[in-house]
Order: structure tokens, then sequence, then C-alpha cells
């Protein structure tokens, strides 16, 4: 892959996170639909600017201009997927911990609260896009974006991320998506990663 912004390689094997996300999946959803987006980014970035700026830096610019939609559709889905693997992990913590822990049950109750206002923030997400849990002013909340929307384009704190695109999971749950998300915020996301994502912009 040539150009400013090179694919990241998978923070580990490609069926680490069998069952909930087989190897197929996480084969064509990394190898091809992530790529893709890095590619045609890249396309777009040529003899440009934003060719100079980090991938965040051209995923706000982009995203806060209408003229420049095209381009944050790419740059918007190659960072997103970045979150989206890297708060994953075999093994991880099932469960908050610290900040993040005191936080949930502040703003949502408790962490099985915040799973099901999750899952039904994913379900209800029309079309293809994400749910986020997002920190926004000291205070967590969970958002609905379209295709390649995200709270770092919005200005808020991105802490984890469930990618609703059919590719994410119509091969392993077909069209059973709450499943899906249920069964990632379950047993694939290490909550201790989003904890650091937490202590790191407090």
């Amino acid at each position: 892959m040539s150009g400013p912004f090179q694919l990241p390689d998978l923070p580990y094997a490609y069926d680490a996170l069998a069952p909930v996300i087989s190897s197929d999946t996480v084969t064509l959803h990394h190898d091809k639909h992530h790529a893709a987006y890095y590619n045609a980014l890249n396309g777009l970035v040529e003899g440009t600017a934003m060719a100079e700026m980090t991938l965040e830096e051209v995923v706000v610019k982009s995203g806060n201009d209408a003229s420049l939609a095209k381009m944050f559709n790419q740059a918007g889905q190659a960072w997103n997927h970045i979150i989206y693997w890297e708060q994953m992990a075999p093994g991880g913590a099932s469960t908050p911990s610290g900040k993040l822990a005191e936080m949930i049950d502040r703003d949502f109750g408790s962490f099985d609260e915040m799973k099901a206002q999750f899952v039904q923030t994913a379900v209800t997400t029309f079309g293809a896009g994400w749910a986020w849990l997002a920190m926004d002013g000291g205070k967590l909340e969970l958002i609905s974006s379209s295709n390649a929307g995200n709270p770092l384009a919005m200005g808020k704190t991105t802490l984890c991320g469930v990618d609703v695109w059919e590719h994410a999971y119509y091969l392993d749950y077909q069209n059973r998506r709450p499943d899906h998300v249920k069964a990632v915020l379950d047993s694939a996301v290490n909550w201790s990663y989003v904890g650091e994502r937490l202590e790191d912009a407090l």
C-alpha cells in the first residue's frame, strides 16, 4: 500500500476473536474493507496539504467541511476501524474497573444497563453506521452515527465503538445485529483498554 496513511496490522491473530467474530469475518473486514478505506484515502489526499496531516487531523477537518464529505467517508472509516480492532482482545478484561467503572455507574446506573443501552443504540442505528461510548464534558454518553461518523469529528472523546455495517457481522450473525453487538460487548471488548482511553483523556 503506497501513500502517507498505512493500514495497521491486526493486534492479534485472525482467529483470536472466535467464536464472537470468526476468522473469515476478521480477514474480510480487515484485509479487504479496512484496507480499501486506506487505499481510497491515499488517492484522495495525494497532492494536497492533507497528505502531511495525521489521520486524526484529516478526520476532524473533513468531518466538519461538507465539501470534503468524500474524504471524510474514507478517513473516518480508516480511523474508526483502528479503534474497533484495538479495543478488542482475546482474554481481555470483561468488566470495567477504576474510573471507567465509577463513571459508568454514575451515568448509566450499572455496567449491565450501559450494555443494554449500547445494544439498543446499535440496533436503532439505521442502515450502515456505528454505536459509540464517548465522553463529552466529563460525562459518558452513547452515540449513534451513520456511515463513517464518529465522536472524534464531533469534538468528543471516543472510548469504544461497535461497527454495525453488515460486513462486520453478516457472515457470523446474518440479520441478528443485536446478538452480534451483545457478544462483542460481553466477550470481545477489553474493558481495560477502554478504561485506559478514558484515563488518557481526563
